[in-house]
C-alpha cells in the first residue's frame, strides 16, 4: 500500500531528518496559502515574499516583508496564526500526539526527537508530556486573551479587538512577534496592562515548559507531606532569564534615558527598557521606533538576542543554559578546577562539549550569513559609502538566527537573494544547530580513529 510505503519510509527516517521535514512541509504548505490571492488584502504575495512571511511565522520570528495588519487579509493573518502555533508549540509535539491516537505508537526515534527537543532527562510517559504541554499552552494563551481583550475590545470594537486579543496572545506565547498594528506595540506603549501582560506571555513561553511544569508542581505541593524542587536546569534558567531581563532593563535605561527615552514619562521609560530587555530575547515586539536608538543599545540588544530563550520553549538563539555553561566553565578554569561546577552540581564532559560546540558554530553560522547577506546586498559598496550597512545587517542576521524579529530597517531592503539567505538563517535558527549537525554529519562514532597526542601552543 502506498501510505504504509511512506509510514515505513518515514520511520526508517533520521530523528533531525524527520523534524527538519516536518518544519519544511509546514513552511511550504503555508507559502502556497499565502501566495492565494484570498489571503492579501491587495495584490497576491510573490512566492517568495509568501516563503519569507511562512518561515517566519512556522519559525516564529516576527520578521515581515508584508504589513500582517493591512497588507494581509483574516485568512491570510489566520494562515499566520497557525503558523505560529505550530511552530511555537513545535510539529514534533503534535505528531506525537497524532502517533499516540492513531495507535501507531512512539519508537526510539520519536522518543529521541520528544527529548532532545523539549526535555533534558528522558519521560516515562510521552502521551502525558505532550497532554499537559497543550492544555498548559492552551489555559496561558486563554488567560492572555481573556486579559489584552479589556483593553483591546473598547478601542477596536468585539469582533476585531476580541481576534486581536487572541492573535497577539498566541503570538506572545510563541515568541513570534507578529503584530496586527502597523507599529507593534508603540501605541501601547504607556500601557501597563499590554505591557505587563505581553512580557508574561513572552517569558512564561520563552523558559520552557520544563520549568513551567516544576513551577507548577511545587505551587501545587505547596503545603503537603510532598514537597517538590526545582531541578538544576529550571534553577539556571530561572537565575539565567532573570538576571538577563533585570541587568539588560537597567542598561538600556541608562542609555537611553536622555535619548531615545527622553520625552517618555517615567512610567513609560522603565516599562520600555523591561519590555525591549525581555522582547530582544526572542519575541520581537517593539514599543518604541528602534531606528531611534543608540548603537550601545542595539549591540546589546544583539547579544540579548543571540542568547534567546531556553531549552524546549519557543524561542530561538544559543539558549540562557547554555550561556550559563559557558560562563561556568571559564568560572572554574580560572580557579584551577578541570570541572565544571553550578550551584553546586558539576556538569557533564558530554555536555560541555556539546555547549562550546553550540557556541562556536552559532557564531560561525551568523558570521557567515552576515558575510553572504552584504555580499548579495552591497557587493560594491565601500565603508564610505554605507556607513550603517554593516550594523543593519549585523542586527538583521542576529534576530533572524535568534527567531527573534526585530529590525532596524534591513527587512524592508532585502533583494531576492537577501530573503534567501534570512529565510535559511530562520529555519536553522528554529530547528537547531545541533539537530542539522546530527542530521549531516549523524553521532561521533565510539571507534573513531585517534592518534598520539601532540600540544601545539596557543594564544
Amino acid at each position: 500500500m502506498p501510505s504504509g510505503s511512506l509510514l515505513n519510509g518515514l520511520r526508517r527516517l533520521a530523528p533531525g531528518q524527520v523534524l527538519i521535514l516536518y518544519y519544511t512541509l509546514a513552511i511550504l504548505i503555508g507559502s502556497a496559502l499565502l501566495s492565494l490571492p484570498i489571503a492579501s488584502s491587495g495584490e497576491p504575495l510573490p512566492f517568495i515574499d509568501a516563503l519569507f512571511t511562512a518561515t517566519s511565522a512556522q519559525c516564529v520570528t516576527g520578521l515581515t516583508v508584508v504589513d500582517t495588519g493591512s497588507g494581509l487579509s483574516i485568512f491570510g493573518q489566520l494562515v499566520i496564526l497557525c503558523l505560529i502555533q505550530l511552530g511555537g508549540l513545535g510539529i514534533t509535539t503534535f505528531s506525537v500526539y497524532l502517533f499516540f491516537f492513531l495507535r501507531l505508537g512512539v519508537g526510539a526515534q520519536g522518543r529521541w526527537i520528544i527529548n532532545e527537543t523539549l526535555l533534558h532527562t528522558p519521560v516515562h510517559s510521552l502521551r502525558e508530556l505532550i497532554h499537559s504541554i497543550i492544555l498548559i499552552s492552551i489555559g496561558i494563551e486563554a488567560a492572555g486573551t481573556a486579559i489584552l481583550a479589556f483593553v483591546f475590545v473598547p478601542d477596536l470594537g468585539l469582533g476585531r479587538g476580541l481576534f486581536a486579543a487572541v492573535f497577539h496572545s498566541i503570538s506572545a506565547f510563541c515568541n513570534a512577534g507578529f503584530s496586527l498594528f502597523t507599529d507593534s506595540l508603540i501605541g501601547y506603549r504607556g500601557n501597563v496592562t499590554v505591557n505587563l501582560t505581553v512580557m508574561g506571555l513572552i517569558t512564561l513561553g520563552g523558559i520552557g515548559f520544563l520549568v513551567i511544569r516544576e513551577i507548577m508542581d511545587i505551587v501545587i505541593d505547596r503545603g503537603s507531606s510532598k514537597r517538590s524542587r526545582l531541578s538544576l536546569h529550571s534553577r539556571v534558567v530561572l537565575w539565567t532569564s532573570g538576571l538577563l531581563v533585570l541587568g539588560g532593563a537597567l542598561l538600556i535605561l541608562i542609555m537611553e534615558i536622555n535619548g531615545a527615552f527622553a520625552g517618555l514619562s517615567t512610567v513609560e521609560k522603565m516599562l520600555t527598557a523591561f519590555f525591549q530587555s525581555v522582547t530582544a530575547r526572542t519575541a520581537g515586539f517593539n514599543t518604541i521606533d528602534m531606528n531611534t536608538l543608540r548603537v550601545s543599545t542595539l549591540l546589546l540588544m544583539v547579544f540579548l538576542m543571540f542568547v534567546g530563550a531556553s531549552p524546549g520553549s519557543a524561542g530561538g538563539g544559543i539558549k540562557t543554559t547554555s550561556l550559563a555553561i559557558f560562563i561556568a566553565i571559564f568560572h572554574s578554569r580560572l580557579k584551577g578546577n578541570p570541572h565544571t561546577n553550578i550551584f553546586r552540581r558539576t556538569i557533564s564532559a558530554e555536555t560541555v562539549t556539546k555547549t562550546l560546540a553550540l557556541v562556536m558554530l552559532a557564531a560561525l553560522v551568523v558570521g557567515a550569513a552576515l558575510f553572504s547577506l552584504i555580499l548579495v546586498q552591497h557587493p560594491g559598496a565601500s565603508a564610505g559609502q554605507h556607513e550603517d550597512v554593516f550594523l543593519k545587517y549585523f542586527f538583521e542576521t542576529v534576530s533572524a538566527f535568534g527567531t527573534v524579529g526585530l529590525s532596524v530597517g534591513a527587512t524592508n531592503l532585502l533583494n531576492p537573494g537577501g530573503k534567501v539567505i534570512i529565510i535559511v538563517l530562520m529555519f536553522l535558527g528554529r530547528v537547531g544547530l545541533l539537530t542539522v549537525a546530527f542530521t549531516i554529519a549523524k553521532r561521533l562514532s565510539p571507534n573513531a580513529t585517534r592518534y598520539a597526542e601532540e600540544n601545539i601552543m596557543i594564544g
